[in-house]
């Protein structure tokens, strides 16, 4: 913390104005405050070196535990270039709480801080910027009382795990994998139906790079098997899966990259997965694949500047295609928010949406906090206490919400920031800074200390509530009685992971969507799919899937407390004759599907990709699918009642 030079109240001259020192400061109230000019006796402003030569002095004794709030963007009063410093302690003994420059828009500033009942405040203007008169206004904050019920976690280790780093399904059973990557091999822990584990270990060539910074999952080249991108100090190393999934070939670019955060992203929409590295020291990267299983370095396009951090693609504009959000730090911490025109251009709109930081920002969690249908972002200090709640108003614009959020008061720091729902009720939560902080649904955030560090996070046991990884093994989520539903799209002519596309449900609750995503927070890969809690409702009346393609598929009154696997452009539900009824089972099935109401039918089985893996006449009403690789595939039978189809799920 900075102090204050003492100031010897002998020195001053006879007859100096009230406000022109600390020791003459003007006590204030909640309210307005006209203020002089601001002429006084400088002061050290609290968020930097760079002091003005005068400055204008109050104070201000809290009535009650509380957040205070102070801006000078005052309705009647002059717009004046103001800069603040909020101080604890005596004259002489000074401590900087905060400061602020223009948070408050059009130059003027805006600050929050917890106050303690009885504590005094000085409050300090400097004229950096001017020394004109203006207006200013405390306001005491609402603080969000505690959550009812806060969550517990119990450690859960793996056996022979260690150095995980992704929870992601990796066989296409529906559950989440623990992944591990490494130099000269890899492992997965594989998830079983009973929450046990088996570890498979793929040997590969020594990775040029490892994933010492971040680790990204997708199939990139849509053969039904996830890839693996590395992410290291030197540069970007893919491991990718051959095309039954049993070995992997390195893939290593020459270039120079001080890879931070890796994605996955379709970047010029054209159906085909792309990837994307921040860089530390230069422009950002991509790779964009031409669909044949070639991936070409690129640069400059997203982020032309050093200190890119951490990097998640979001549709904030809701027009069906994924923007960038870099958080930065280091030599250039200007936070960058990348439109995308749908084509593989990207333009930096942050200054113009207020979401350019010069804070420390290593990461950034976004969500629909307030379930309007558009994502909302909290930008997370790595190295300060300050943390930014922006709220996006549909139409692409951003309010600063984080004065009265709870968020204002919350001081922990960390380089992880990320948003899902912990506790299915509806509203995403924050996960950073070494608590988990529910969202009460009223634009505010209570904090639960102690809560694991954040980490790649899945259903690692199969329950519908969310867990996070450690290295090795989960901090299992013990819940609640809140129910969920979990949506796994699977694109056919989208990227077959589906990342970009727009998952929305529709239940008593209201409307809550979730992008589809490769790479949150700044160096784990958490889960591939869509998790929404229910709270108390009962069923989801819809859910609907933008795909990244543009299309869009509804389902109509799915079961809850299940995973749904979707693919695109196939039926999900069974089509039944009332002369033939048609029904089959078990599903998910692991060797024999039972079919019956359709003698004599002939059957074809389609995968994911849309292309017919199995072809043959229903003899009787046993088919064998042992045959069949872990997927979701498309069951049509052809018989007297027509063309019927269903899903199902082979394990």
């Amino acid at each position: 913390m900075k102090h204050l030079l003492p100031l010897a109240a002998t020195l001053l001259p006879l007859g100096i104005a009230a406000q022109s020192t600390c020791l003459d400061a003007l006590p204030v109230s909640v309210g307005v405050t006209a203020t002089d000019m601001v002429t006084g006796e400088a002061c050290d402003y609290c968020a930097s070196t760079n002091e003005g030569t005068n400055a204008i002095w109050y104070t201000y004794t809290a009535t009650a535990d509380t957040t205070m709030r102070l801006t000078t963007a005052v309705s009647g009063y002059p717009a004046v270039d103001t800069r603040v410093s909020i101080y604890s302690g005596a004259c002489g003994a000074l401590s900087c709480i905060v400061g602020d420059d223009d948070s408050g828009g059009n130059l003027a500033s805006l600050v929050t801080w917890a106050a303690t009942a009885g504590t005094t405040y000085t409050i300090a203007f400097d004229n950096r910027y001017s020394s004109a008169a203006f207006g200013f206004e405390l306001s005491m904050l609402y603080i969000p009382p505690p959550p009812p019920e806060q969550l517990s976690f119990t450690t859960i280790s793996i056996p022979g795990a260690g150095g995980i780093m992704g929870a992601v399904d990796m066989n296409n059973d529906g559950l989440d994998d623990a992944v591990m990557p490494g130099a000269s091999s890899f492992r997965i822990a594989y998830q079983q139906p009973d929450a046990s584990y088996l570890t498979t270990t793929f040997p590969t060539t020594n990775a040029d790079n490892t994933a010492s910074w971040s680790f990204s999952i997708g199939d990139w080249d849509s053969n039904g098997h996830r890839d693996l991108l590395y992410g290291g100090g030197s540069g970007a190393t893919f491991m990718k899966a051959n095309a039954d999934g049993t070995a992997y070939t390195e893939i290593t670019f020459p270039q120079y990259i001080f890879c931070q955060r890796t994605n996955f992203v379709d970047l010029n929409n054209d159906g085909h997965l792309d990837a994307f590295s921040c860089h530390d020291v230069d422009a950002n990267v991509g790779f964009i694949n031409d669909g044949n299983g070639n991936l070409t370095f690129t640069q400059g396009g997203y982020g032309t500047t050093c200190g890119n951090y951490g990097s998640i693609f979001t549709d904030y504009t809701n027009d069906g295609v994924p923007d960038l959000f870099v958080a930065k730090c280091g030599c250039d911490p200007q936070d960058l928010m990348m439109q995308n025109n749908g084509t593989g251009a990207f333009t930096n709109v942050a200054p113009a949406q207020g979401l350019n930081d010069s804070h420390q920002s290593w990461s950034s969690a976004w969500g629909d906090f307030d379930n309007d249908g558009d994502m909302d972002v909290l930008i997370g200090a790595s190295s300060s206490g300050y943390h930014k709640l922006m709220m996006n108003d549909g139409t692409g614009n951003f309010t600063n919400a984080t004065p009265g959020s709870g968020m204002d008061t919350f001081s922990g720091q960390s380089i992880e920031w990320t948003a899902h729902d912990f506790d299915n009720n509806g509203w995403i939560d924050i996960l950073g800074g070494g608590a988990l902080h529910f969202n009460n649904g009223d634009g505010t955030f209570s904090h639960q200390t102690g809560a694991p560090a954040n980490q790649a996070v899945g259903d690692m046991n199969n329950d519908g509530f969310l867990d996070i990884c450690t290295s090795a093994g989960y901090s299992q989520n013990q819940g609640n009685d809140n129910n969920w539903i979990r949506i796994i799209p699977v694109g056919v002519q989208s990227n077959r992971d589906a990342i970009g596309a727009r998952v929305t449900i529709v239940s008593a609750l209201g409307t809550q969507i979730r992008d589809i995503r490769s790479g949150d927070g700044f160096r784990y890969m958490s889960h591939i799919g869509a998790h929404f809690g229910l709270g108390t409702d009962t069923e989801v009346e819809s859910v609907s899937i933008h795909w990244p393609n543009g299309t869009v598929e509804e389902l109509k009154s799915p079961a809850i407390n299940r995973t749904h696997t979707v693919v695109e452009g196939i039926s999900t539900t069974i089509t039944e004759d009332a002369e033939s009824p048609f029904t089959f089972g078990p599903n998910p099935v692991i060797d024999v599907l039972f079919i019956s109401g359709v003698p004599n039918a002939r059957v074809e089985v389609l995968n994911a990709a849309g292309q017919v893996v199995m072809a043959q006449r229903m003899l009787g009403n046993e088919l064998d699918v042992q045959g069949l690789a872990p997927g979701a595939y498309q069951l049509r039978l052809l018989g007297s009642a027509g063309l019927q189809s269903a899903r199902f799920i082979k394990r």
